[in-house]
């Protein structure tokens, strides 16, 4: 099976990025299932309903969201209508929508989408995501009911995602990083067979301080002060994500490269 997964989506650039260029790569690589995060989709704070459909009928399969999850109001309600929305599992007790949903690609191949919360430097605590993944993929063992298993991996340090991916070896197709907008050069297919990256970069303008226009950002880190809200960048935009081949009969990765589609990073495509 032929999967990407795209990192974060990030205001309207890296919409922009999503809707003109997601259908081509879904043609010219021969994609069987695309999972994007577009928790940074709306003005770098959540995710609308509309900006949502607008990625699905580009191509997307899944959407994973992240801590800006609800940033967005409308979609407390919208992600219980829509079931291609998937919101971190350990999120909070009563959160709406689903965490963890089976999916099916075009062949009728089944695939596991799940996304956790990491704890360390987030702005609030969130349940213990190892345990709460574990949960989740019991039920779901590679080579049996799912073909292929994606876990996104939304959090801060570097090193609780590394440990989510051994954790997870084995038992997961692809475990990949989000939520730090900056692409990691550590692409690789762990000993027990998991596409791994600890963090899959974002989709949106390069030329910015993670996303947002450079100008207030770097005024409060100089100053210690703000002016002004943040506000994305609006130049042209870097789809940066994961590009994955598993085997259908084991769920096991066979080839990872990372994605830099465009903009300023633009490198090699699969």
């Amino acid at each position: 099976m032929k999967i990407l997964f795209l990192g974060d989506i990030v205001g309207r650039a890296g919409r922009k990025a999503i809707t003109e260029r997601l259908p081509g790569l879904r043609e010219r690589w021969r994609l069987d299932f695309v999972v994007v995060n577009g928790e940074n989709a709306t003005g770098g704070m959540g995710l609308t309903a509309a900006h949502a459909k607008s990625f699905l009928e580009a191509g997307a399969d899944v959407i994973t969201l992240g801590d800006h999850a609800f940033d967005q109001k409308e979609m407390l309600s919208f992600c219980e209508q829509e079931p291609r929305i998937i919101r971190p599992l350990n999120y909070a007790k009563g959160a709406p929508g689903q965490g963890v949903r089976l999916f099916s690609d075009a062949r009728g191949r089944k695939v596991l989408v799940a996304q956790v919360l990491g704890q360390v430097f987030m702005k609030r605590p969130f349940d213990d995501p190892f345990s709460t993944i574990e949960a989740a993929l019991k039920p779901y063992p590679l080579g049996g009911q799912a073909q292929a298993v994606l876990v996104d991996v939304h959090c801060e340090a570097t090193s609780e995602k590394m440990a989510m991916g051994h954790f997870l070896d084995g038992r997961a197709s692809v475990v990949v990083g989000t939520h730090t907008h900056v692409p990691t050069a550590d692409a690789m297919i762990l000993p027990g067979g998991t596409a791994y990256q600890t963090d899959a970069g974002m989709c949106g303008d390069y030329n910015s301080v993670i996303g947002m226009n450079k100008a207030e950002p770097m005024r409060r880190f100089v100053t210690g002060m703000a002016k002004g809200r943040f506000e994305p960048a609006l130049g042209e935009a870097t789809l940066s994500g994961l590009y994955v081949e598993t085997d259908d009969r084991t769920g096991k990765a066979t080839r990872v490269e990372m994605v830099r589609e465009g903009g300023i990073l633009q490198s090699s495509t699969p």
